[in-house]
């Protein structure tokens, strides 16, 4: 099994897999990209987001700046508005439903640790291997939600359709 394969399944998997660090350094080059666009380019950021995520629906619109780990992981429905200062950790898939307002400062985390010290830090790394044990959970929101600005979203949380969450959560 892969480490990417790993990581999707909600496994330990290495960070500094090959496969994921060249996943890790195309996203933050199409993000450099996205990011010097002119606002006023909405075919050639849209073209880019297309390129970045694994799905992106018709009339999305995300300010910057924005920040993911791979991108790869990301679906978004369409008609969904992601305010400045979005950082969604990817490490597992991110789906957001269709008509979704996500405010400003949101941070969607699928990533996680061992919460016991001696599980997360293993006693001899392999050279080259990430000198901690990660995972990711899937974070799912449904179609018609708003988001509050400064929420935080943990690995694992699902949040179903029509849901208002009010900001600071």
């Amino acid at each position: 099994m892969t480490e990417r394969e790993k990581l999707l399944n909600g496994e330990n998997y290495d960070t500094r897999d090959p496969e994921l660090l060249e996943l890790y350094h195309e996203a933050k080059e199409l993000l450099k990209k996205w990011e010097e666009l002119s606002s006023r380019d909405l075919h050639g950021k849209s073209e880019v987001l297309k390129e970045l995520l694994a799905e992106v629906g018709d009339g999305v619109w995300i300010e910057a700046p924005f920040y993911c780990d791979y991108g790869k992981h990301i679906v978004i429905g369409e008609n969904t508005f992601i305010n400045t200062g979005g950082i969604f950790l990817d490490c597992n898939r991110i789906t957001i439903g269709k008509n979704v307002l996500i405010g400003p400062n949101v941070q969607i985390y699928t990533v996680n640790h061992p919460l016991i010290a001696n599980q997360r830090v293993p006693t001899n790394p392999k050279d080259g291997q990430a000198p901690y044990r990660t995972n990711a959970i899937p974070v799912e929101i449904g179609d018609n939600c708003w988001i509050g600005g400064n929420t935080v979203i943990l690995p694992g949380v699902k949040i179903g359709d029509n849901t208002t969450i009010g900001a600071g959560s």
